[in-house]
């Protein structure tokens, strides 16, 4: 018997045997995220920071062996190709002097990390009492306090909102100190800058130095200080990577970011080790569906560093590419179980204000979190994660969660004790699995609920475009200046 095929009949046996990827859903993405896929990624990551002197920093063998161990997985996948964006990153290697004396008198001082050097000109001035407790995070409790052109002295308490020093530190400099001294116990958490336009001076004297040198202050006594400090700086390469969908509407991108680098205290596992093994989890996951909306995954370099990377990313970003990305979502330290925090649309700081479109990115959170009886805890937006730029400069709809820094929820931030022990990993699975759907949601039906916000040059935000003469830019604005010259090598 001799069979015979109309052309028609093979092109349909031939399409019948090639298989389709089905959309993007929620059910289906939450299936593949698994605890022991979770947990593998981390694992990993602590084993390369104990295998590379306990950490994954910017510019140590750490982190270049955690975006290989990263790249080694994107490279596996069909649907997706990745790519990287180098750029320079200054690494501040030590201190060779910090010398801070009091009419004369030496006294013992830890410098904030990041902070710049004195450079030819050392810092002197009054020493003056600012405001105690947690009124010194707050503005208005400068008015009937001139602190211009002196040095402030502040207690070491918490501020309600902000990372550790952020908001104490900007907000002394803000109203004209020229450096801030913070007194507390010796071993109270980690010395870290906060993340200004450009770092300021200053250090953490001893609680009982500090003790005595206020009551000097409020004896009446004339209290004269001198503030030096000169350190090493280098500056190397480092990248920022990416993975993209192939398939999905190329003007309609849905945007996830997590931090690949640690502080140089410790390993980093829930900062951020968290947000890189959920986002390689969501990455794994989307390879069995095909999405409406393209989806684009970023794993930045050098957050801790000023959160340079992102800030490189948004700076250089042509219009064109600017106005096809939709939202960016968030995930920075999303491995502890203490707080189920979702970033809340109403609540910025620091300047920012969320987009059109912000609170439908936190209702698909909350709602899906509330929906499995999660306790939600909302967030303020600040400039202290990899979204600040998207907000500031891009006017992208932002979203993301996070599980909180403050000492009662994560007692391991920024610290050595940041290791896979200090994770919780079925609060990560509940993590996950929610930005999962909220991701299979986005990528459906954004498009029907997020107005497009075309990129429109903002103004008074940080950027790396053209910078005047350093020799017009204060002291203390000369990182900024070597970082806007040379970013774009």
């Amino acid at each position: 018997m001799k069979l015979q095929f109309s052309s028609l009949t093979l092109f349909a046996l031939c399409a019948a045997a090639i298989p389709v990827d089905p959309p993007l859903d929620s059910e289906g993405m939450q299936s593949f995220v698994t605890k022991d896929g979770l947990l593998d990624t981390l694992e990993n990551l602590d084993r390369i920071g104990a295998e590379n002197g306990g950490n994954r920093a910017t510019g140590t063998p750490g982190y270049a062996a955690s975006l290989e161990y990263l790249k080694s997985r994107l490279a596996k996948s069909k649907q997706y190709r990745y790519w990287t964006q180098e750029f320079l990153v200054p690494l501040f290697n030590g201190s060779e002097k910090v010398q801070f004396t009091v009419n004369g008198e030496s006294i013992p001082i830890t410098r904030l990390n990041y902070a710049p050097e004195t450079m030819s000109e050392d810092i002197k001035g009054a020493i003056v009492k600012g405001p105690m407790g947690t009124a010194s995070c707050d503005t208005s409790s400068y008015e009937n306090l001139n602190v211009k052109g002196q040095i402030v002295l502040l207690d070491g308490s918490e501020c309600p909102t902000g990372n550790l020093l952020e908001s104490k530190v900007d907000t002394a400099l803000g109203v004209g100190a020229v450096a801030v001294i913070i007194y507390r116990d010796d071993g109270d958490g980690p010395h870290e800058a906060p993340v200004p336009e450009c770092h300021r001076p200053g250090g953490f004297i001893k609680k009982s130095d500090g003790l005595t040198l206020l009551q000097r202050i409020e004896s009446g006594d004339k209290v004269t200080g001198h503030y030096h400090r000169s350190q090493t700086v280098s500056f190397e390469r480092t990248q920022n990577t990416f993975a993209e969908s192939k398939g999905g509407d190329p003007d309609n991108v849905i945007m996830l970011g997590a931090h690949l680098d640690s502080v140089v205290f410790g390993p980093g596992l829930n900062d951020d080790g968290s947000g890189v093994s959920l986002l390689l989890a969501l990455f794994d996951a989307a390879q069995h569906f095909l999405p409406k909306n393209k989806i684009r995954f970023a794993w930045w370099g050098a957050e801790e560093n000023a959160m340079i990377g992102s800030r490189y990313f948004t700076s250089h970003i042509t219009k064109e590419e600017a106005d096809r990305i939709l939202v960016y979502v968030n995930f920075d330290m999303v491995g502890r179980g203490q707080a189920f925090g979702v970033f809340n649309s109403s609540s910025s700081m620091q300047g920012l204000s969320a987009a059109p479109g912000s609170t439908y990115i936190e209702k698909l959170f909350v709602d899906h979190l509330v929906s499995k009886g999660i306790p939600i805890t909302p967030f303020p937006f600040t400039r202290t994660s990899d979204y600040a730029d998207f907000m500031a400069l891009l006017n992208k709809p932002v979203g993301g969660i996070h599980t909180g820094i403050i000492p009662e929820r994560d007692p391991c931030w920024h610290l050595n004790c940041d290791t896979l022990s200090n994770i919780n990993i079925t609060a990560l699975e509940i993590n996950a699995k929610a930005a999962a759907h909220v991701i299979a949601v986005l990528s459906n039906d954004a498009t029907d609920n997020i107005p497009k916000t075309p990129y429109t040059p903002q103004t008074g935000v940080r950027d790396f475009g053209p910078a005047d003469d350093a020799d017009s830019l204060p002291w203390d604005c000369i990182v900024r200046k070597q970082l806007t010259t040379i970013g774009g090598q």
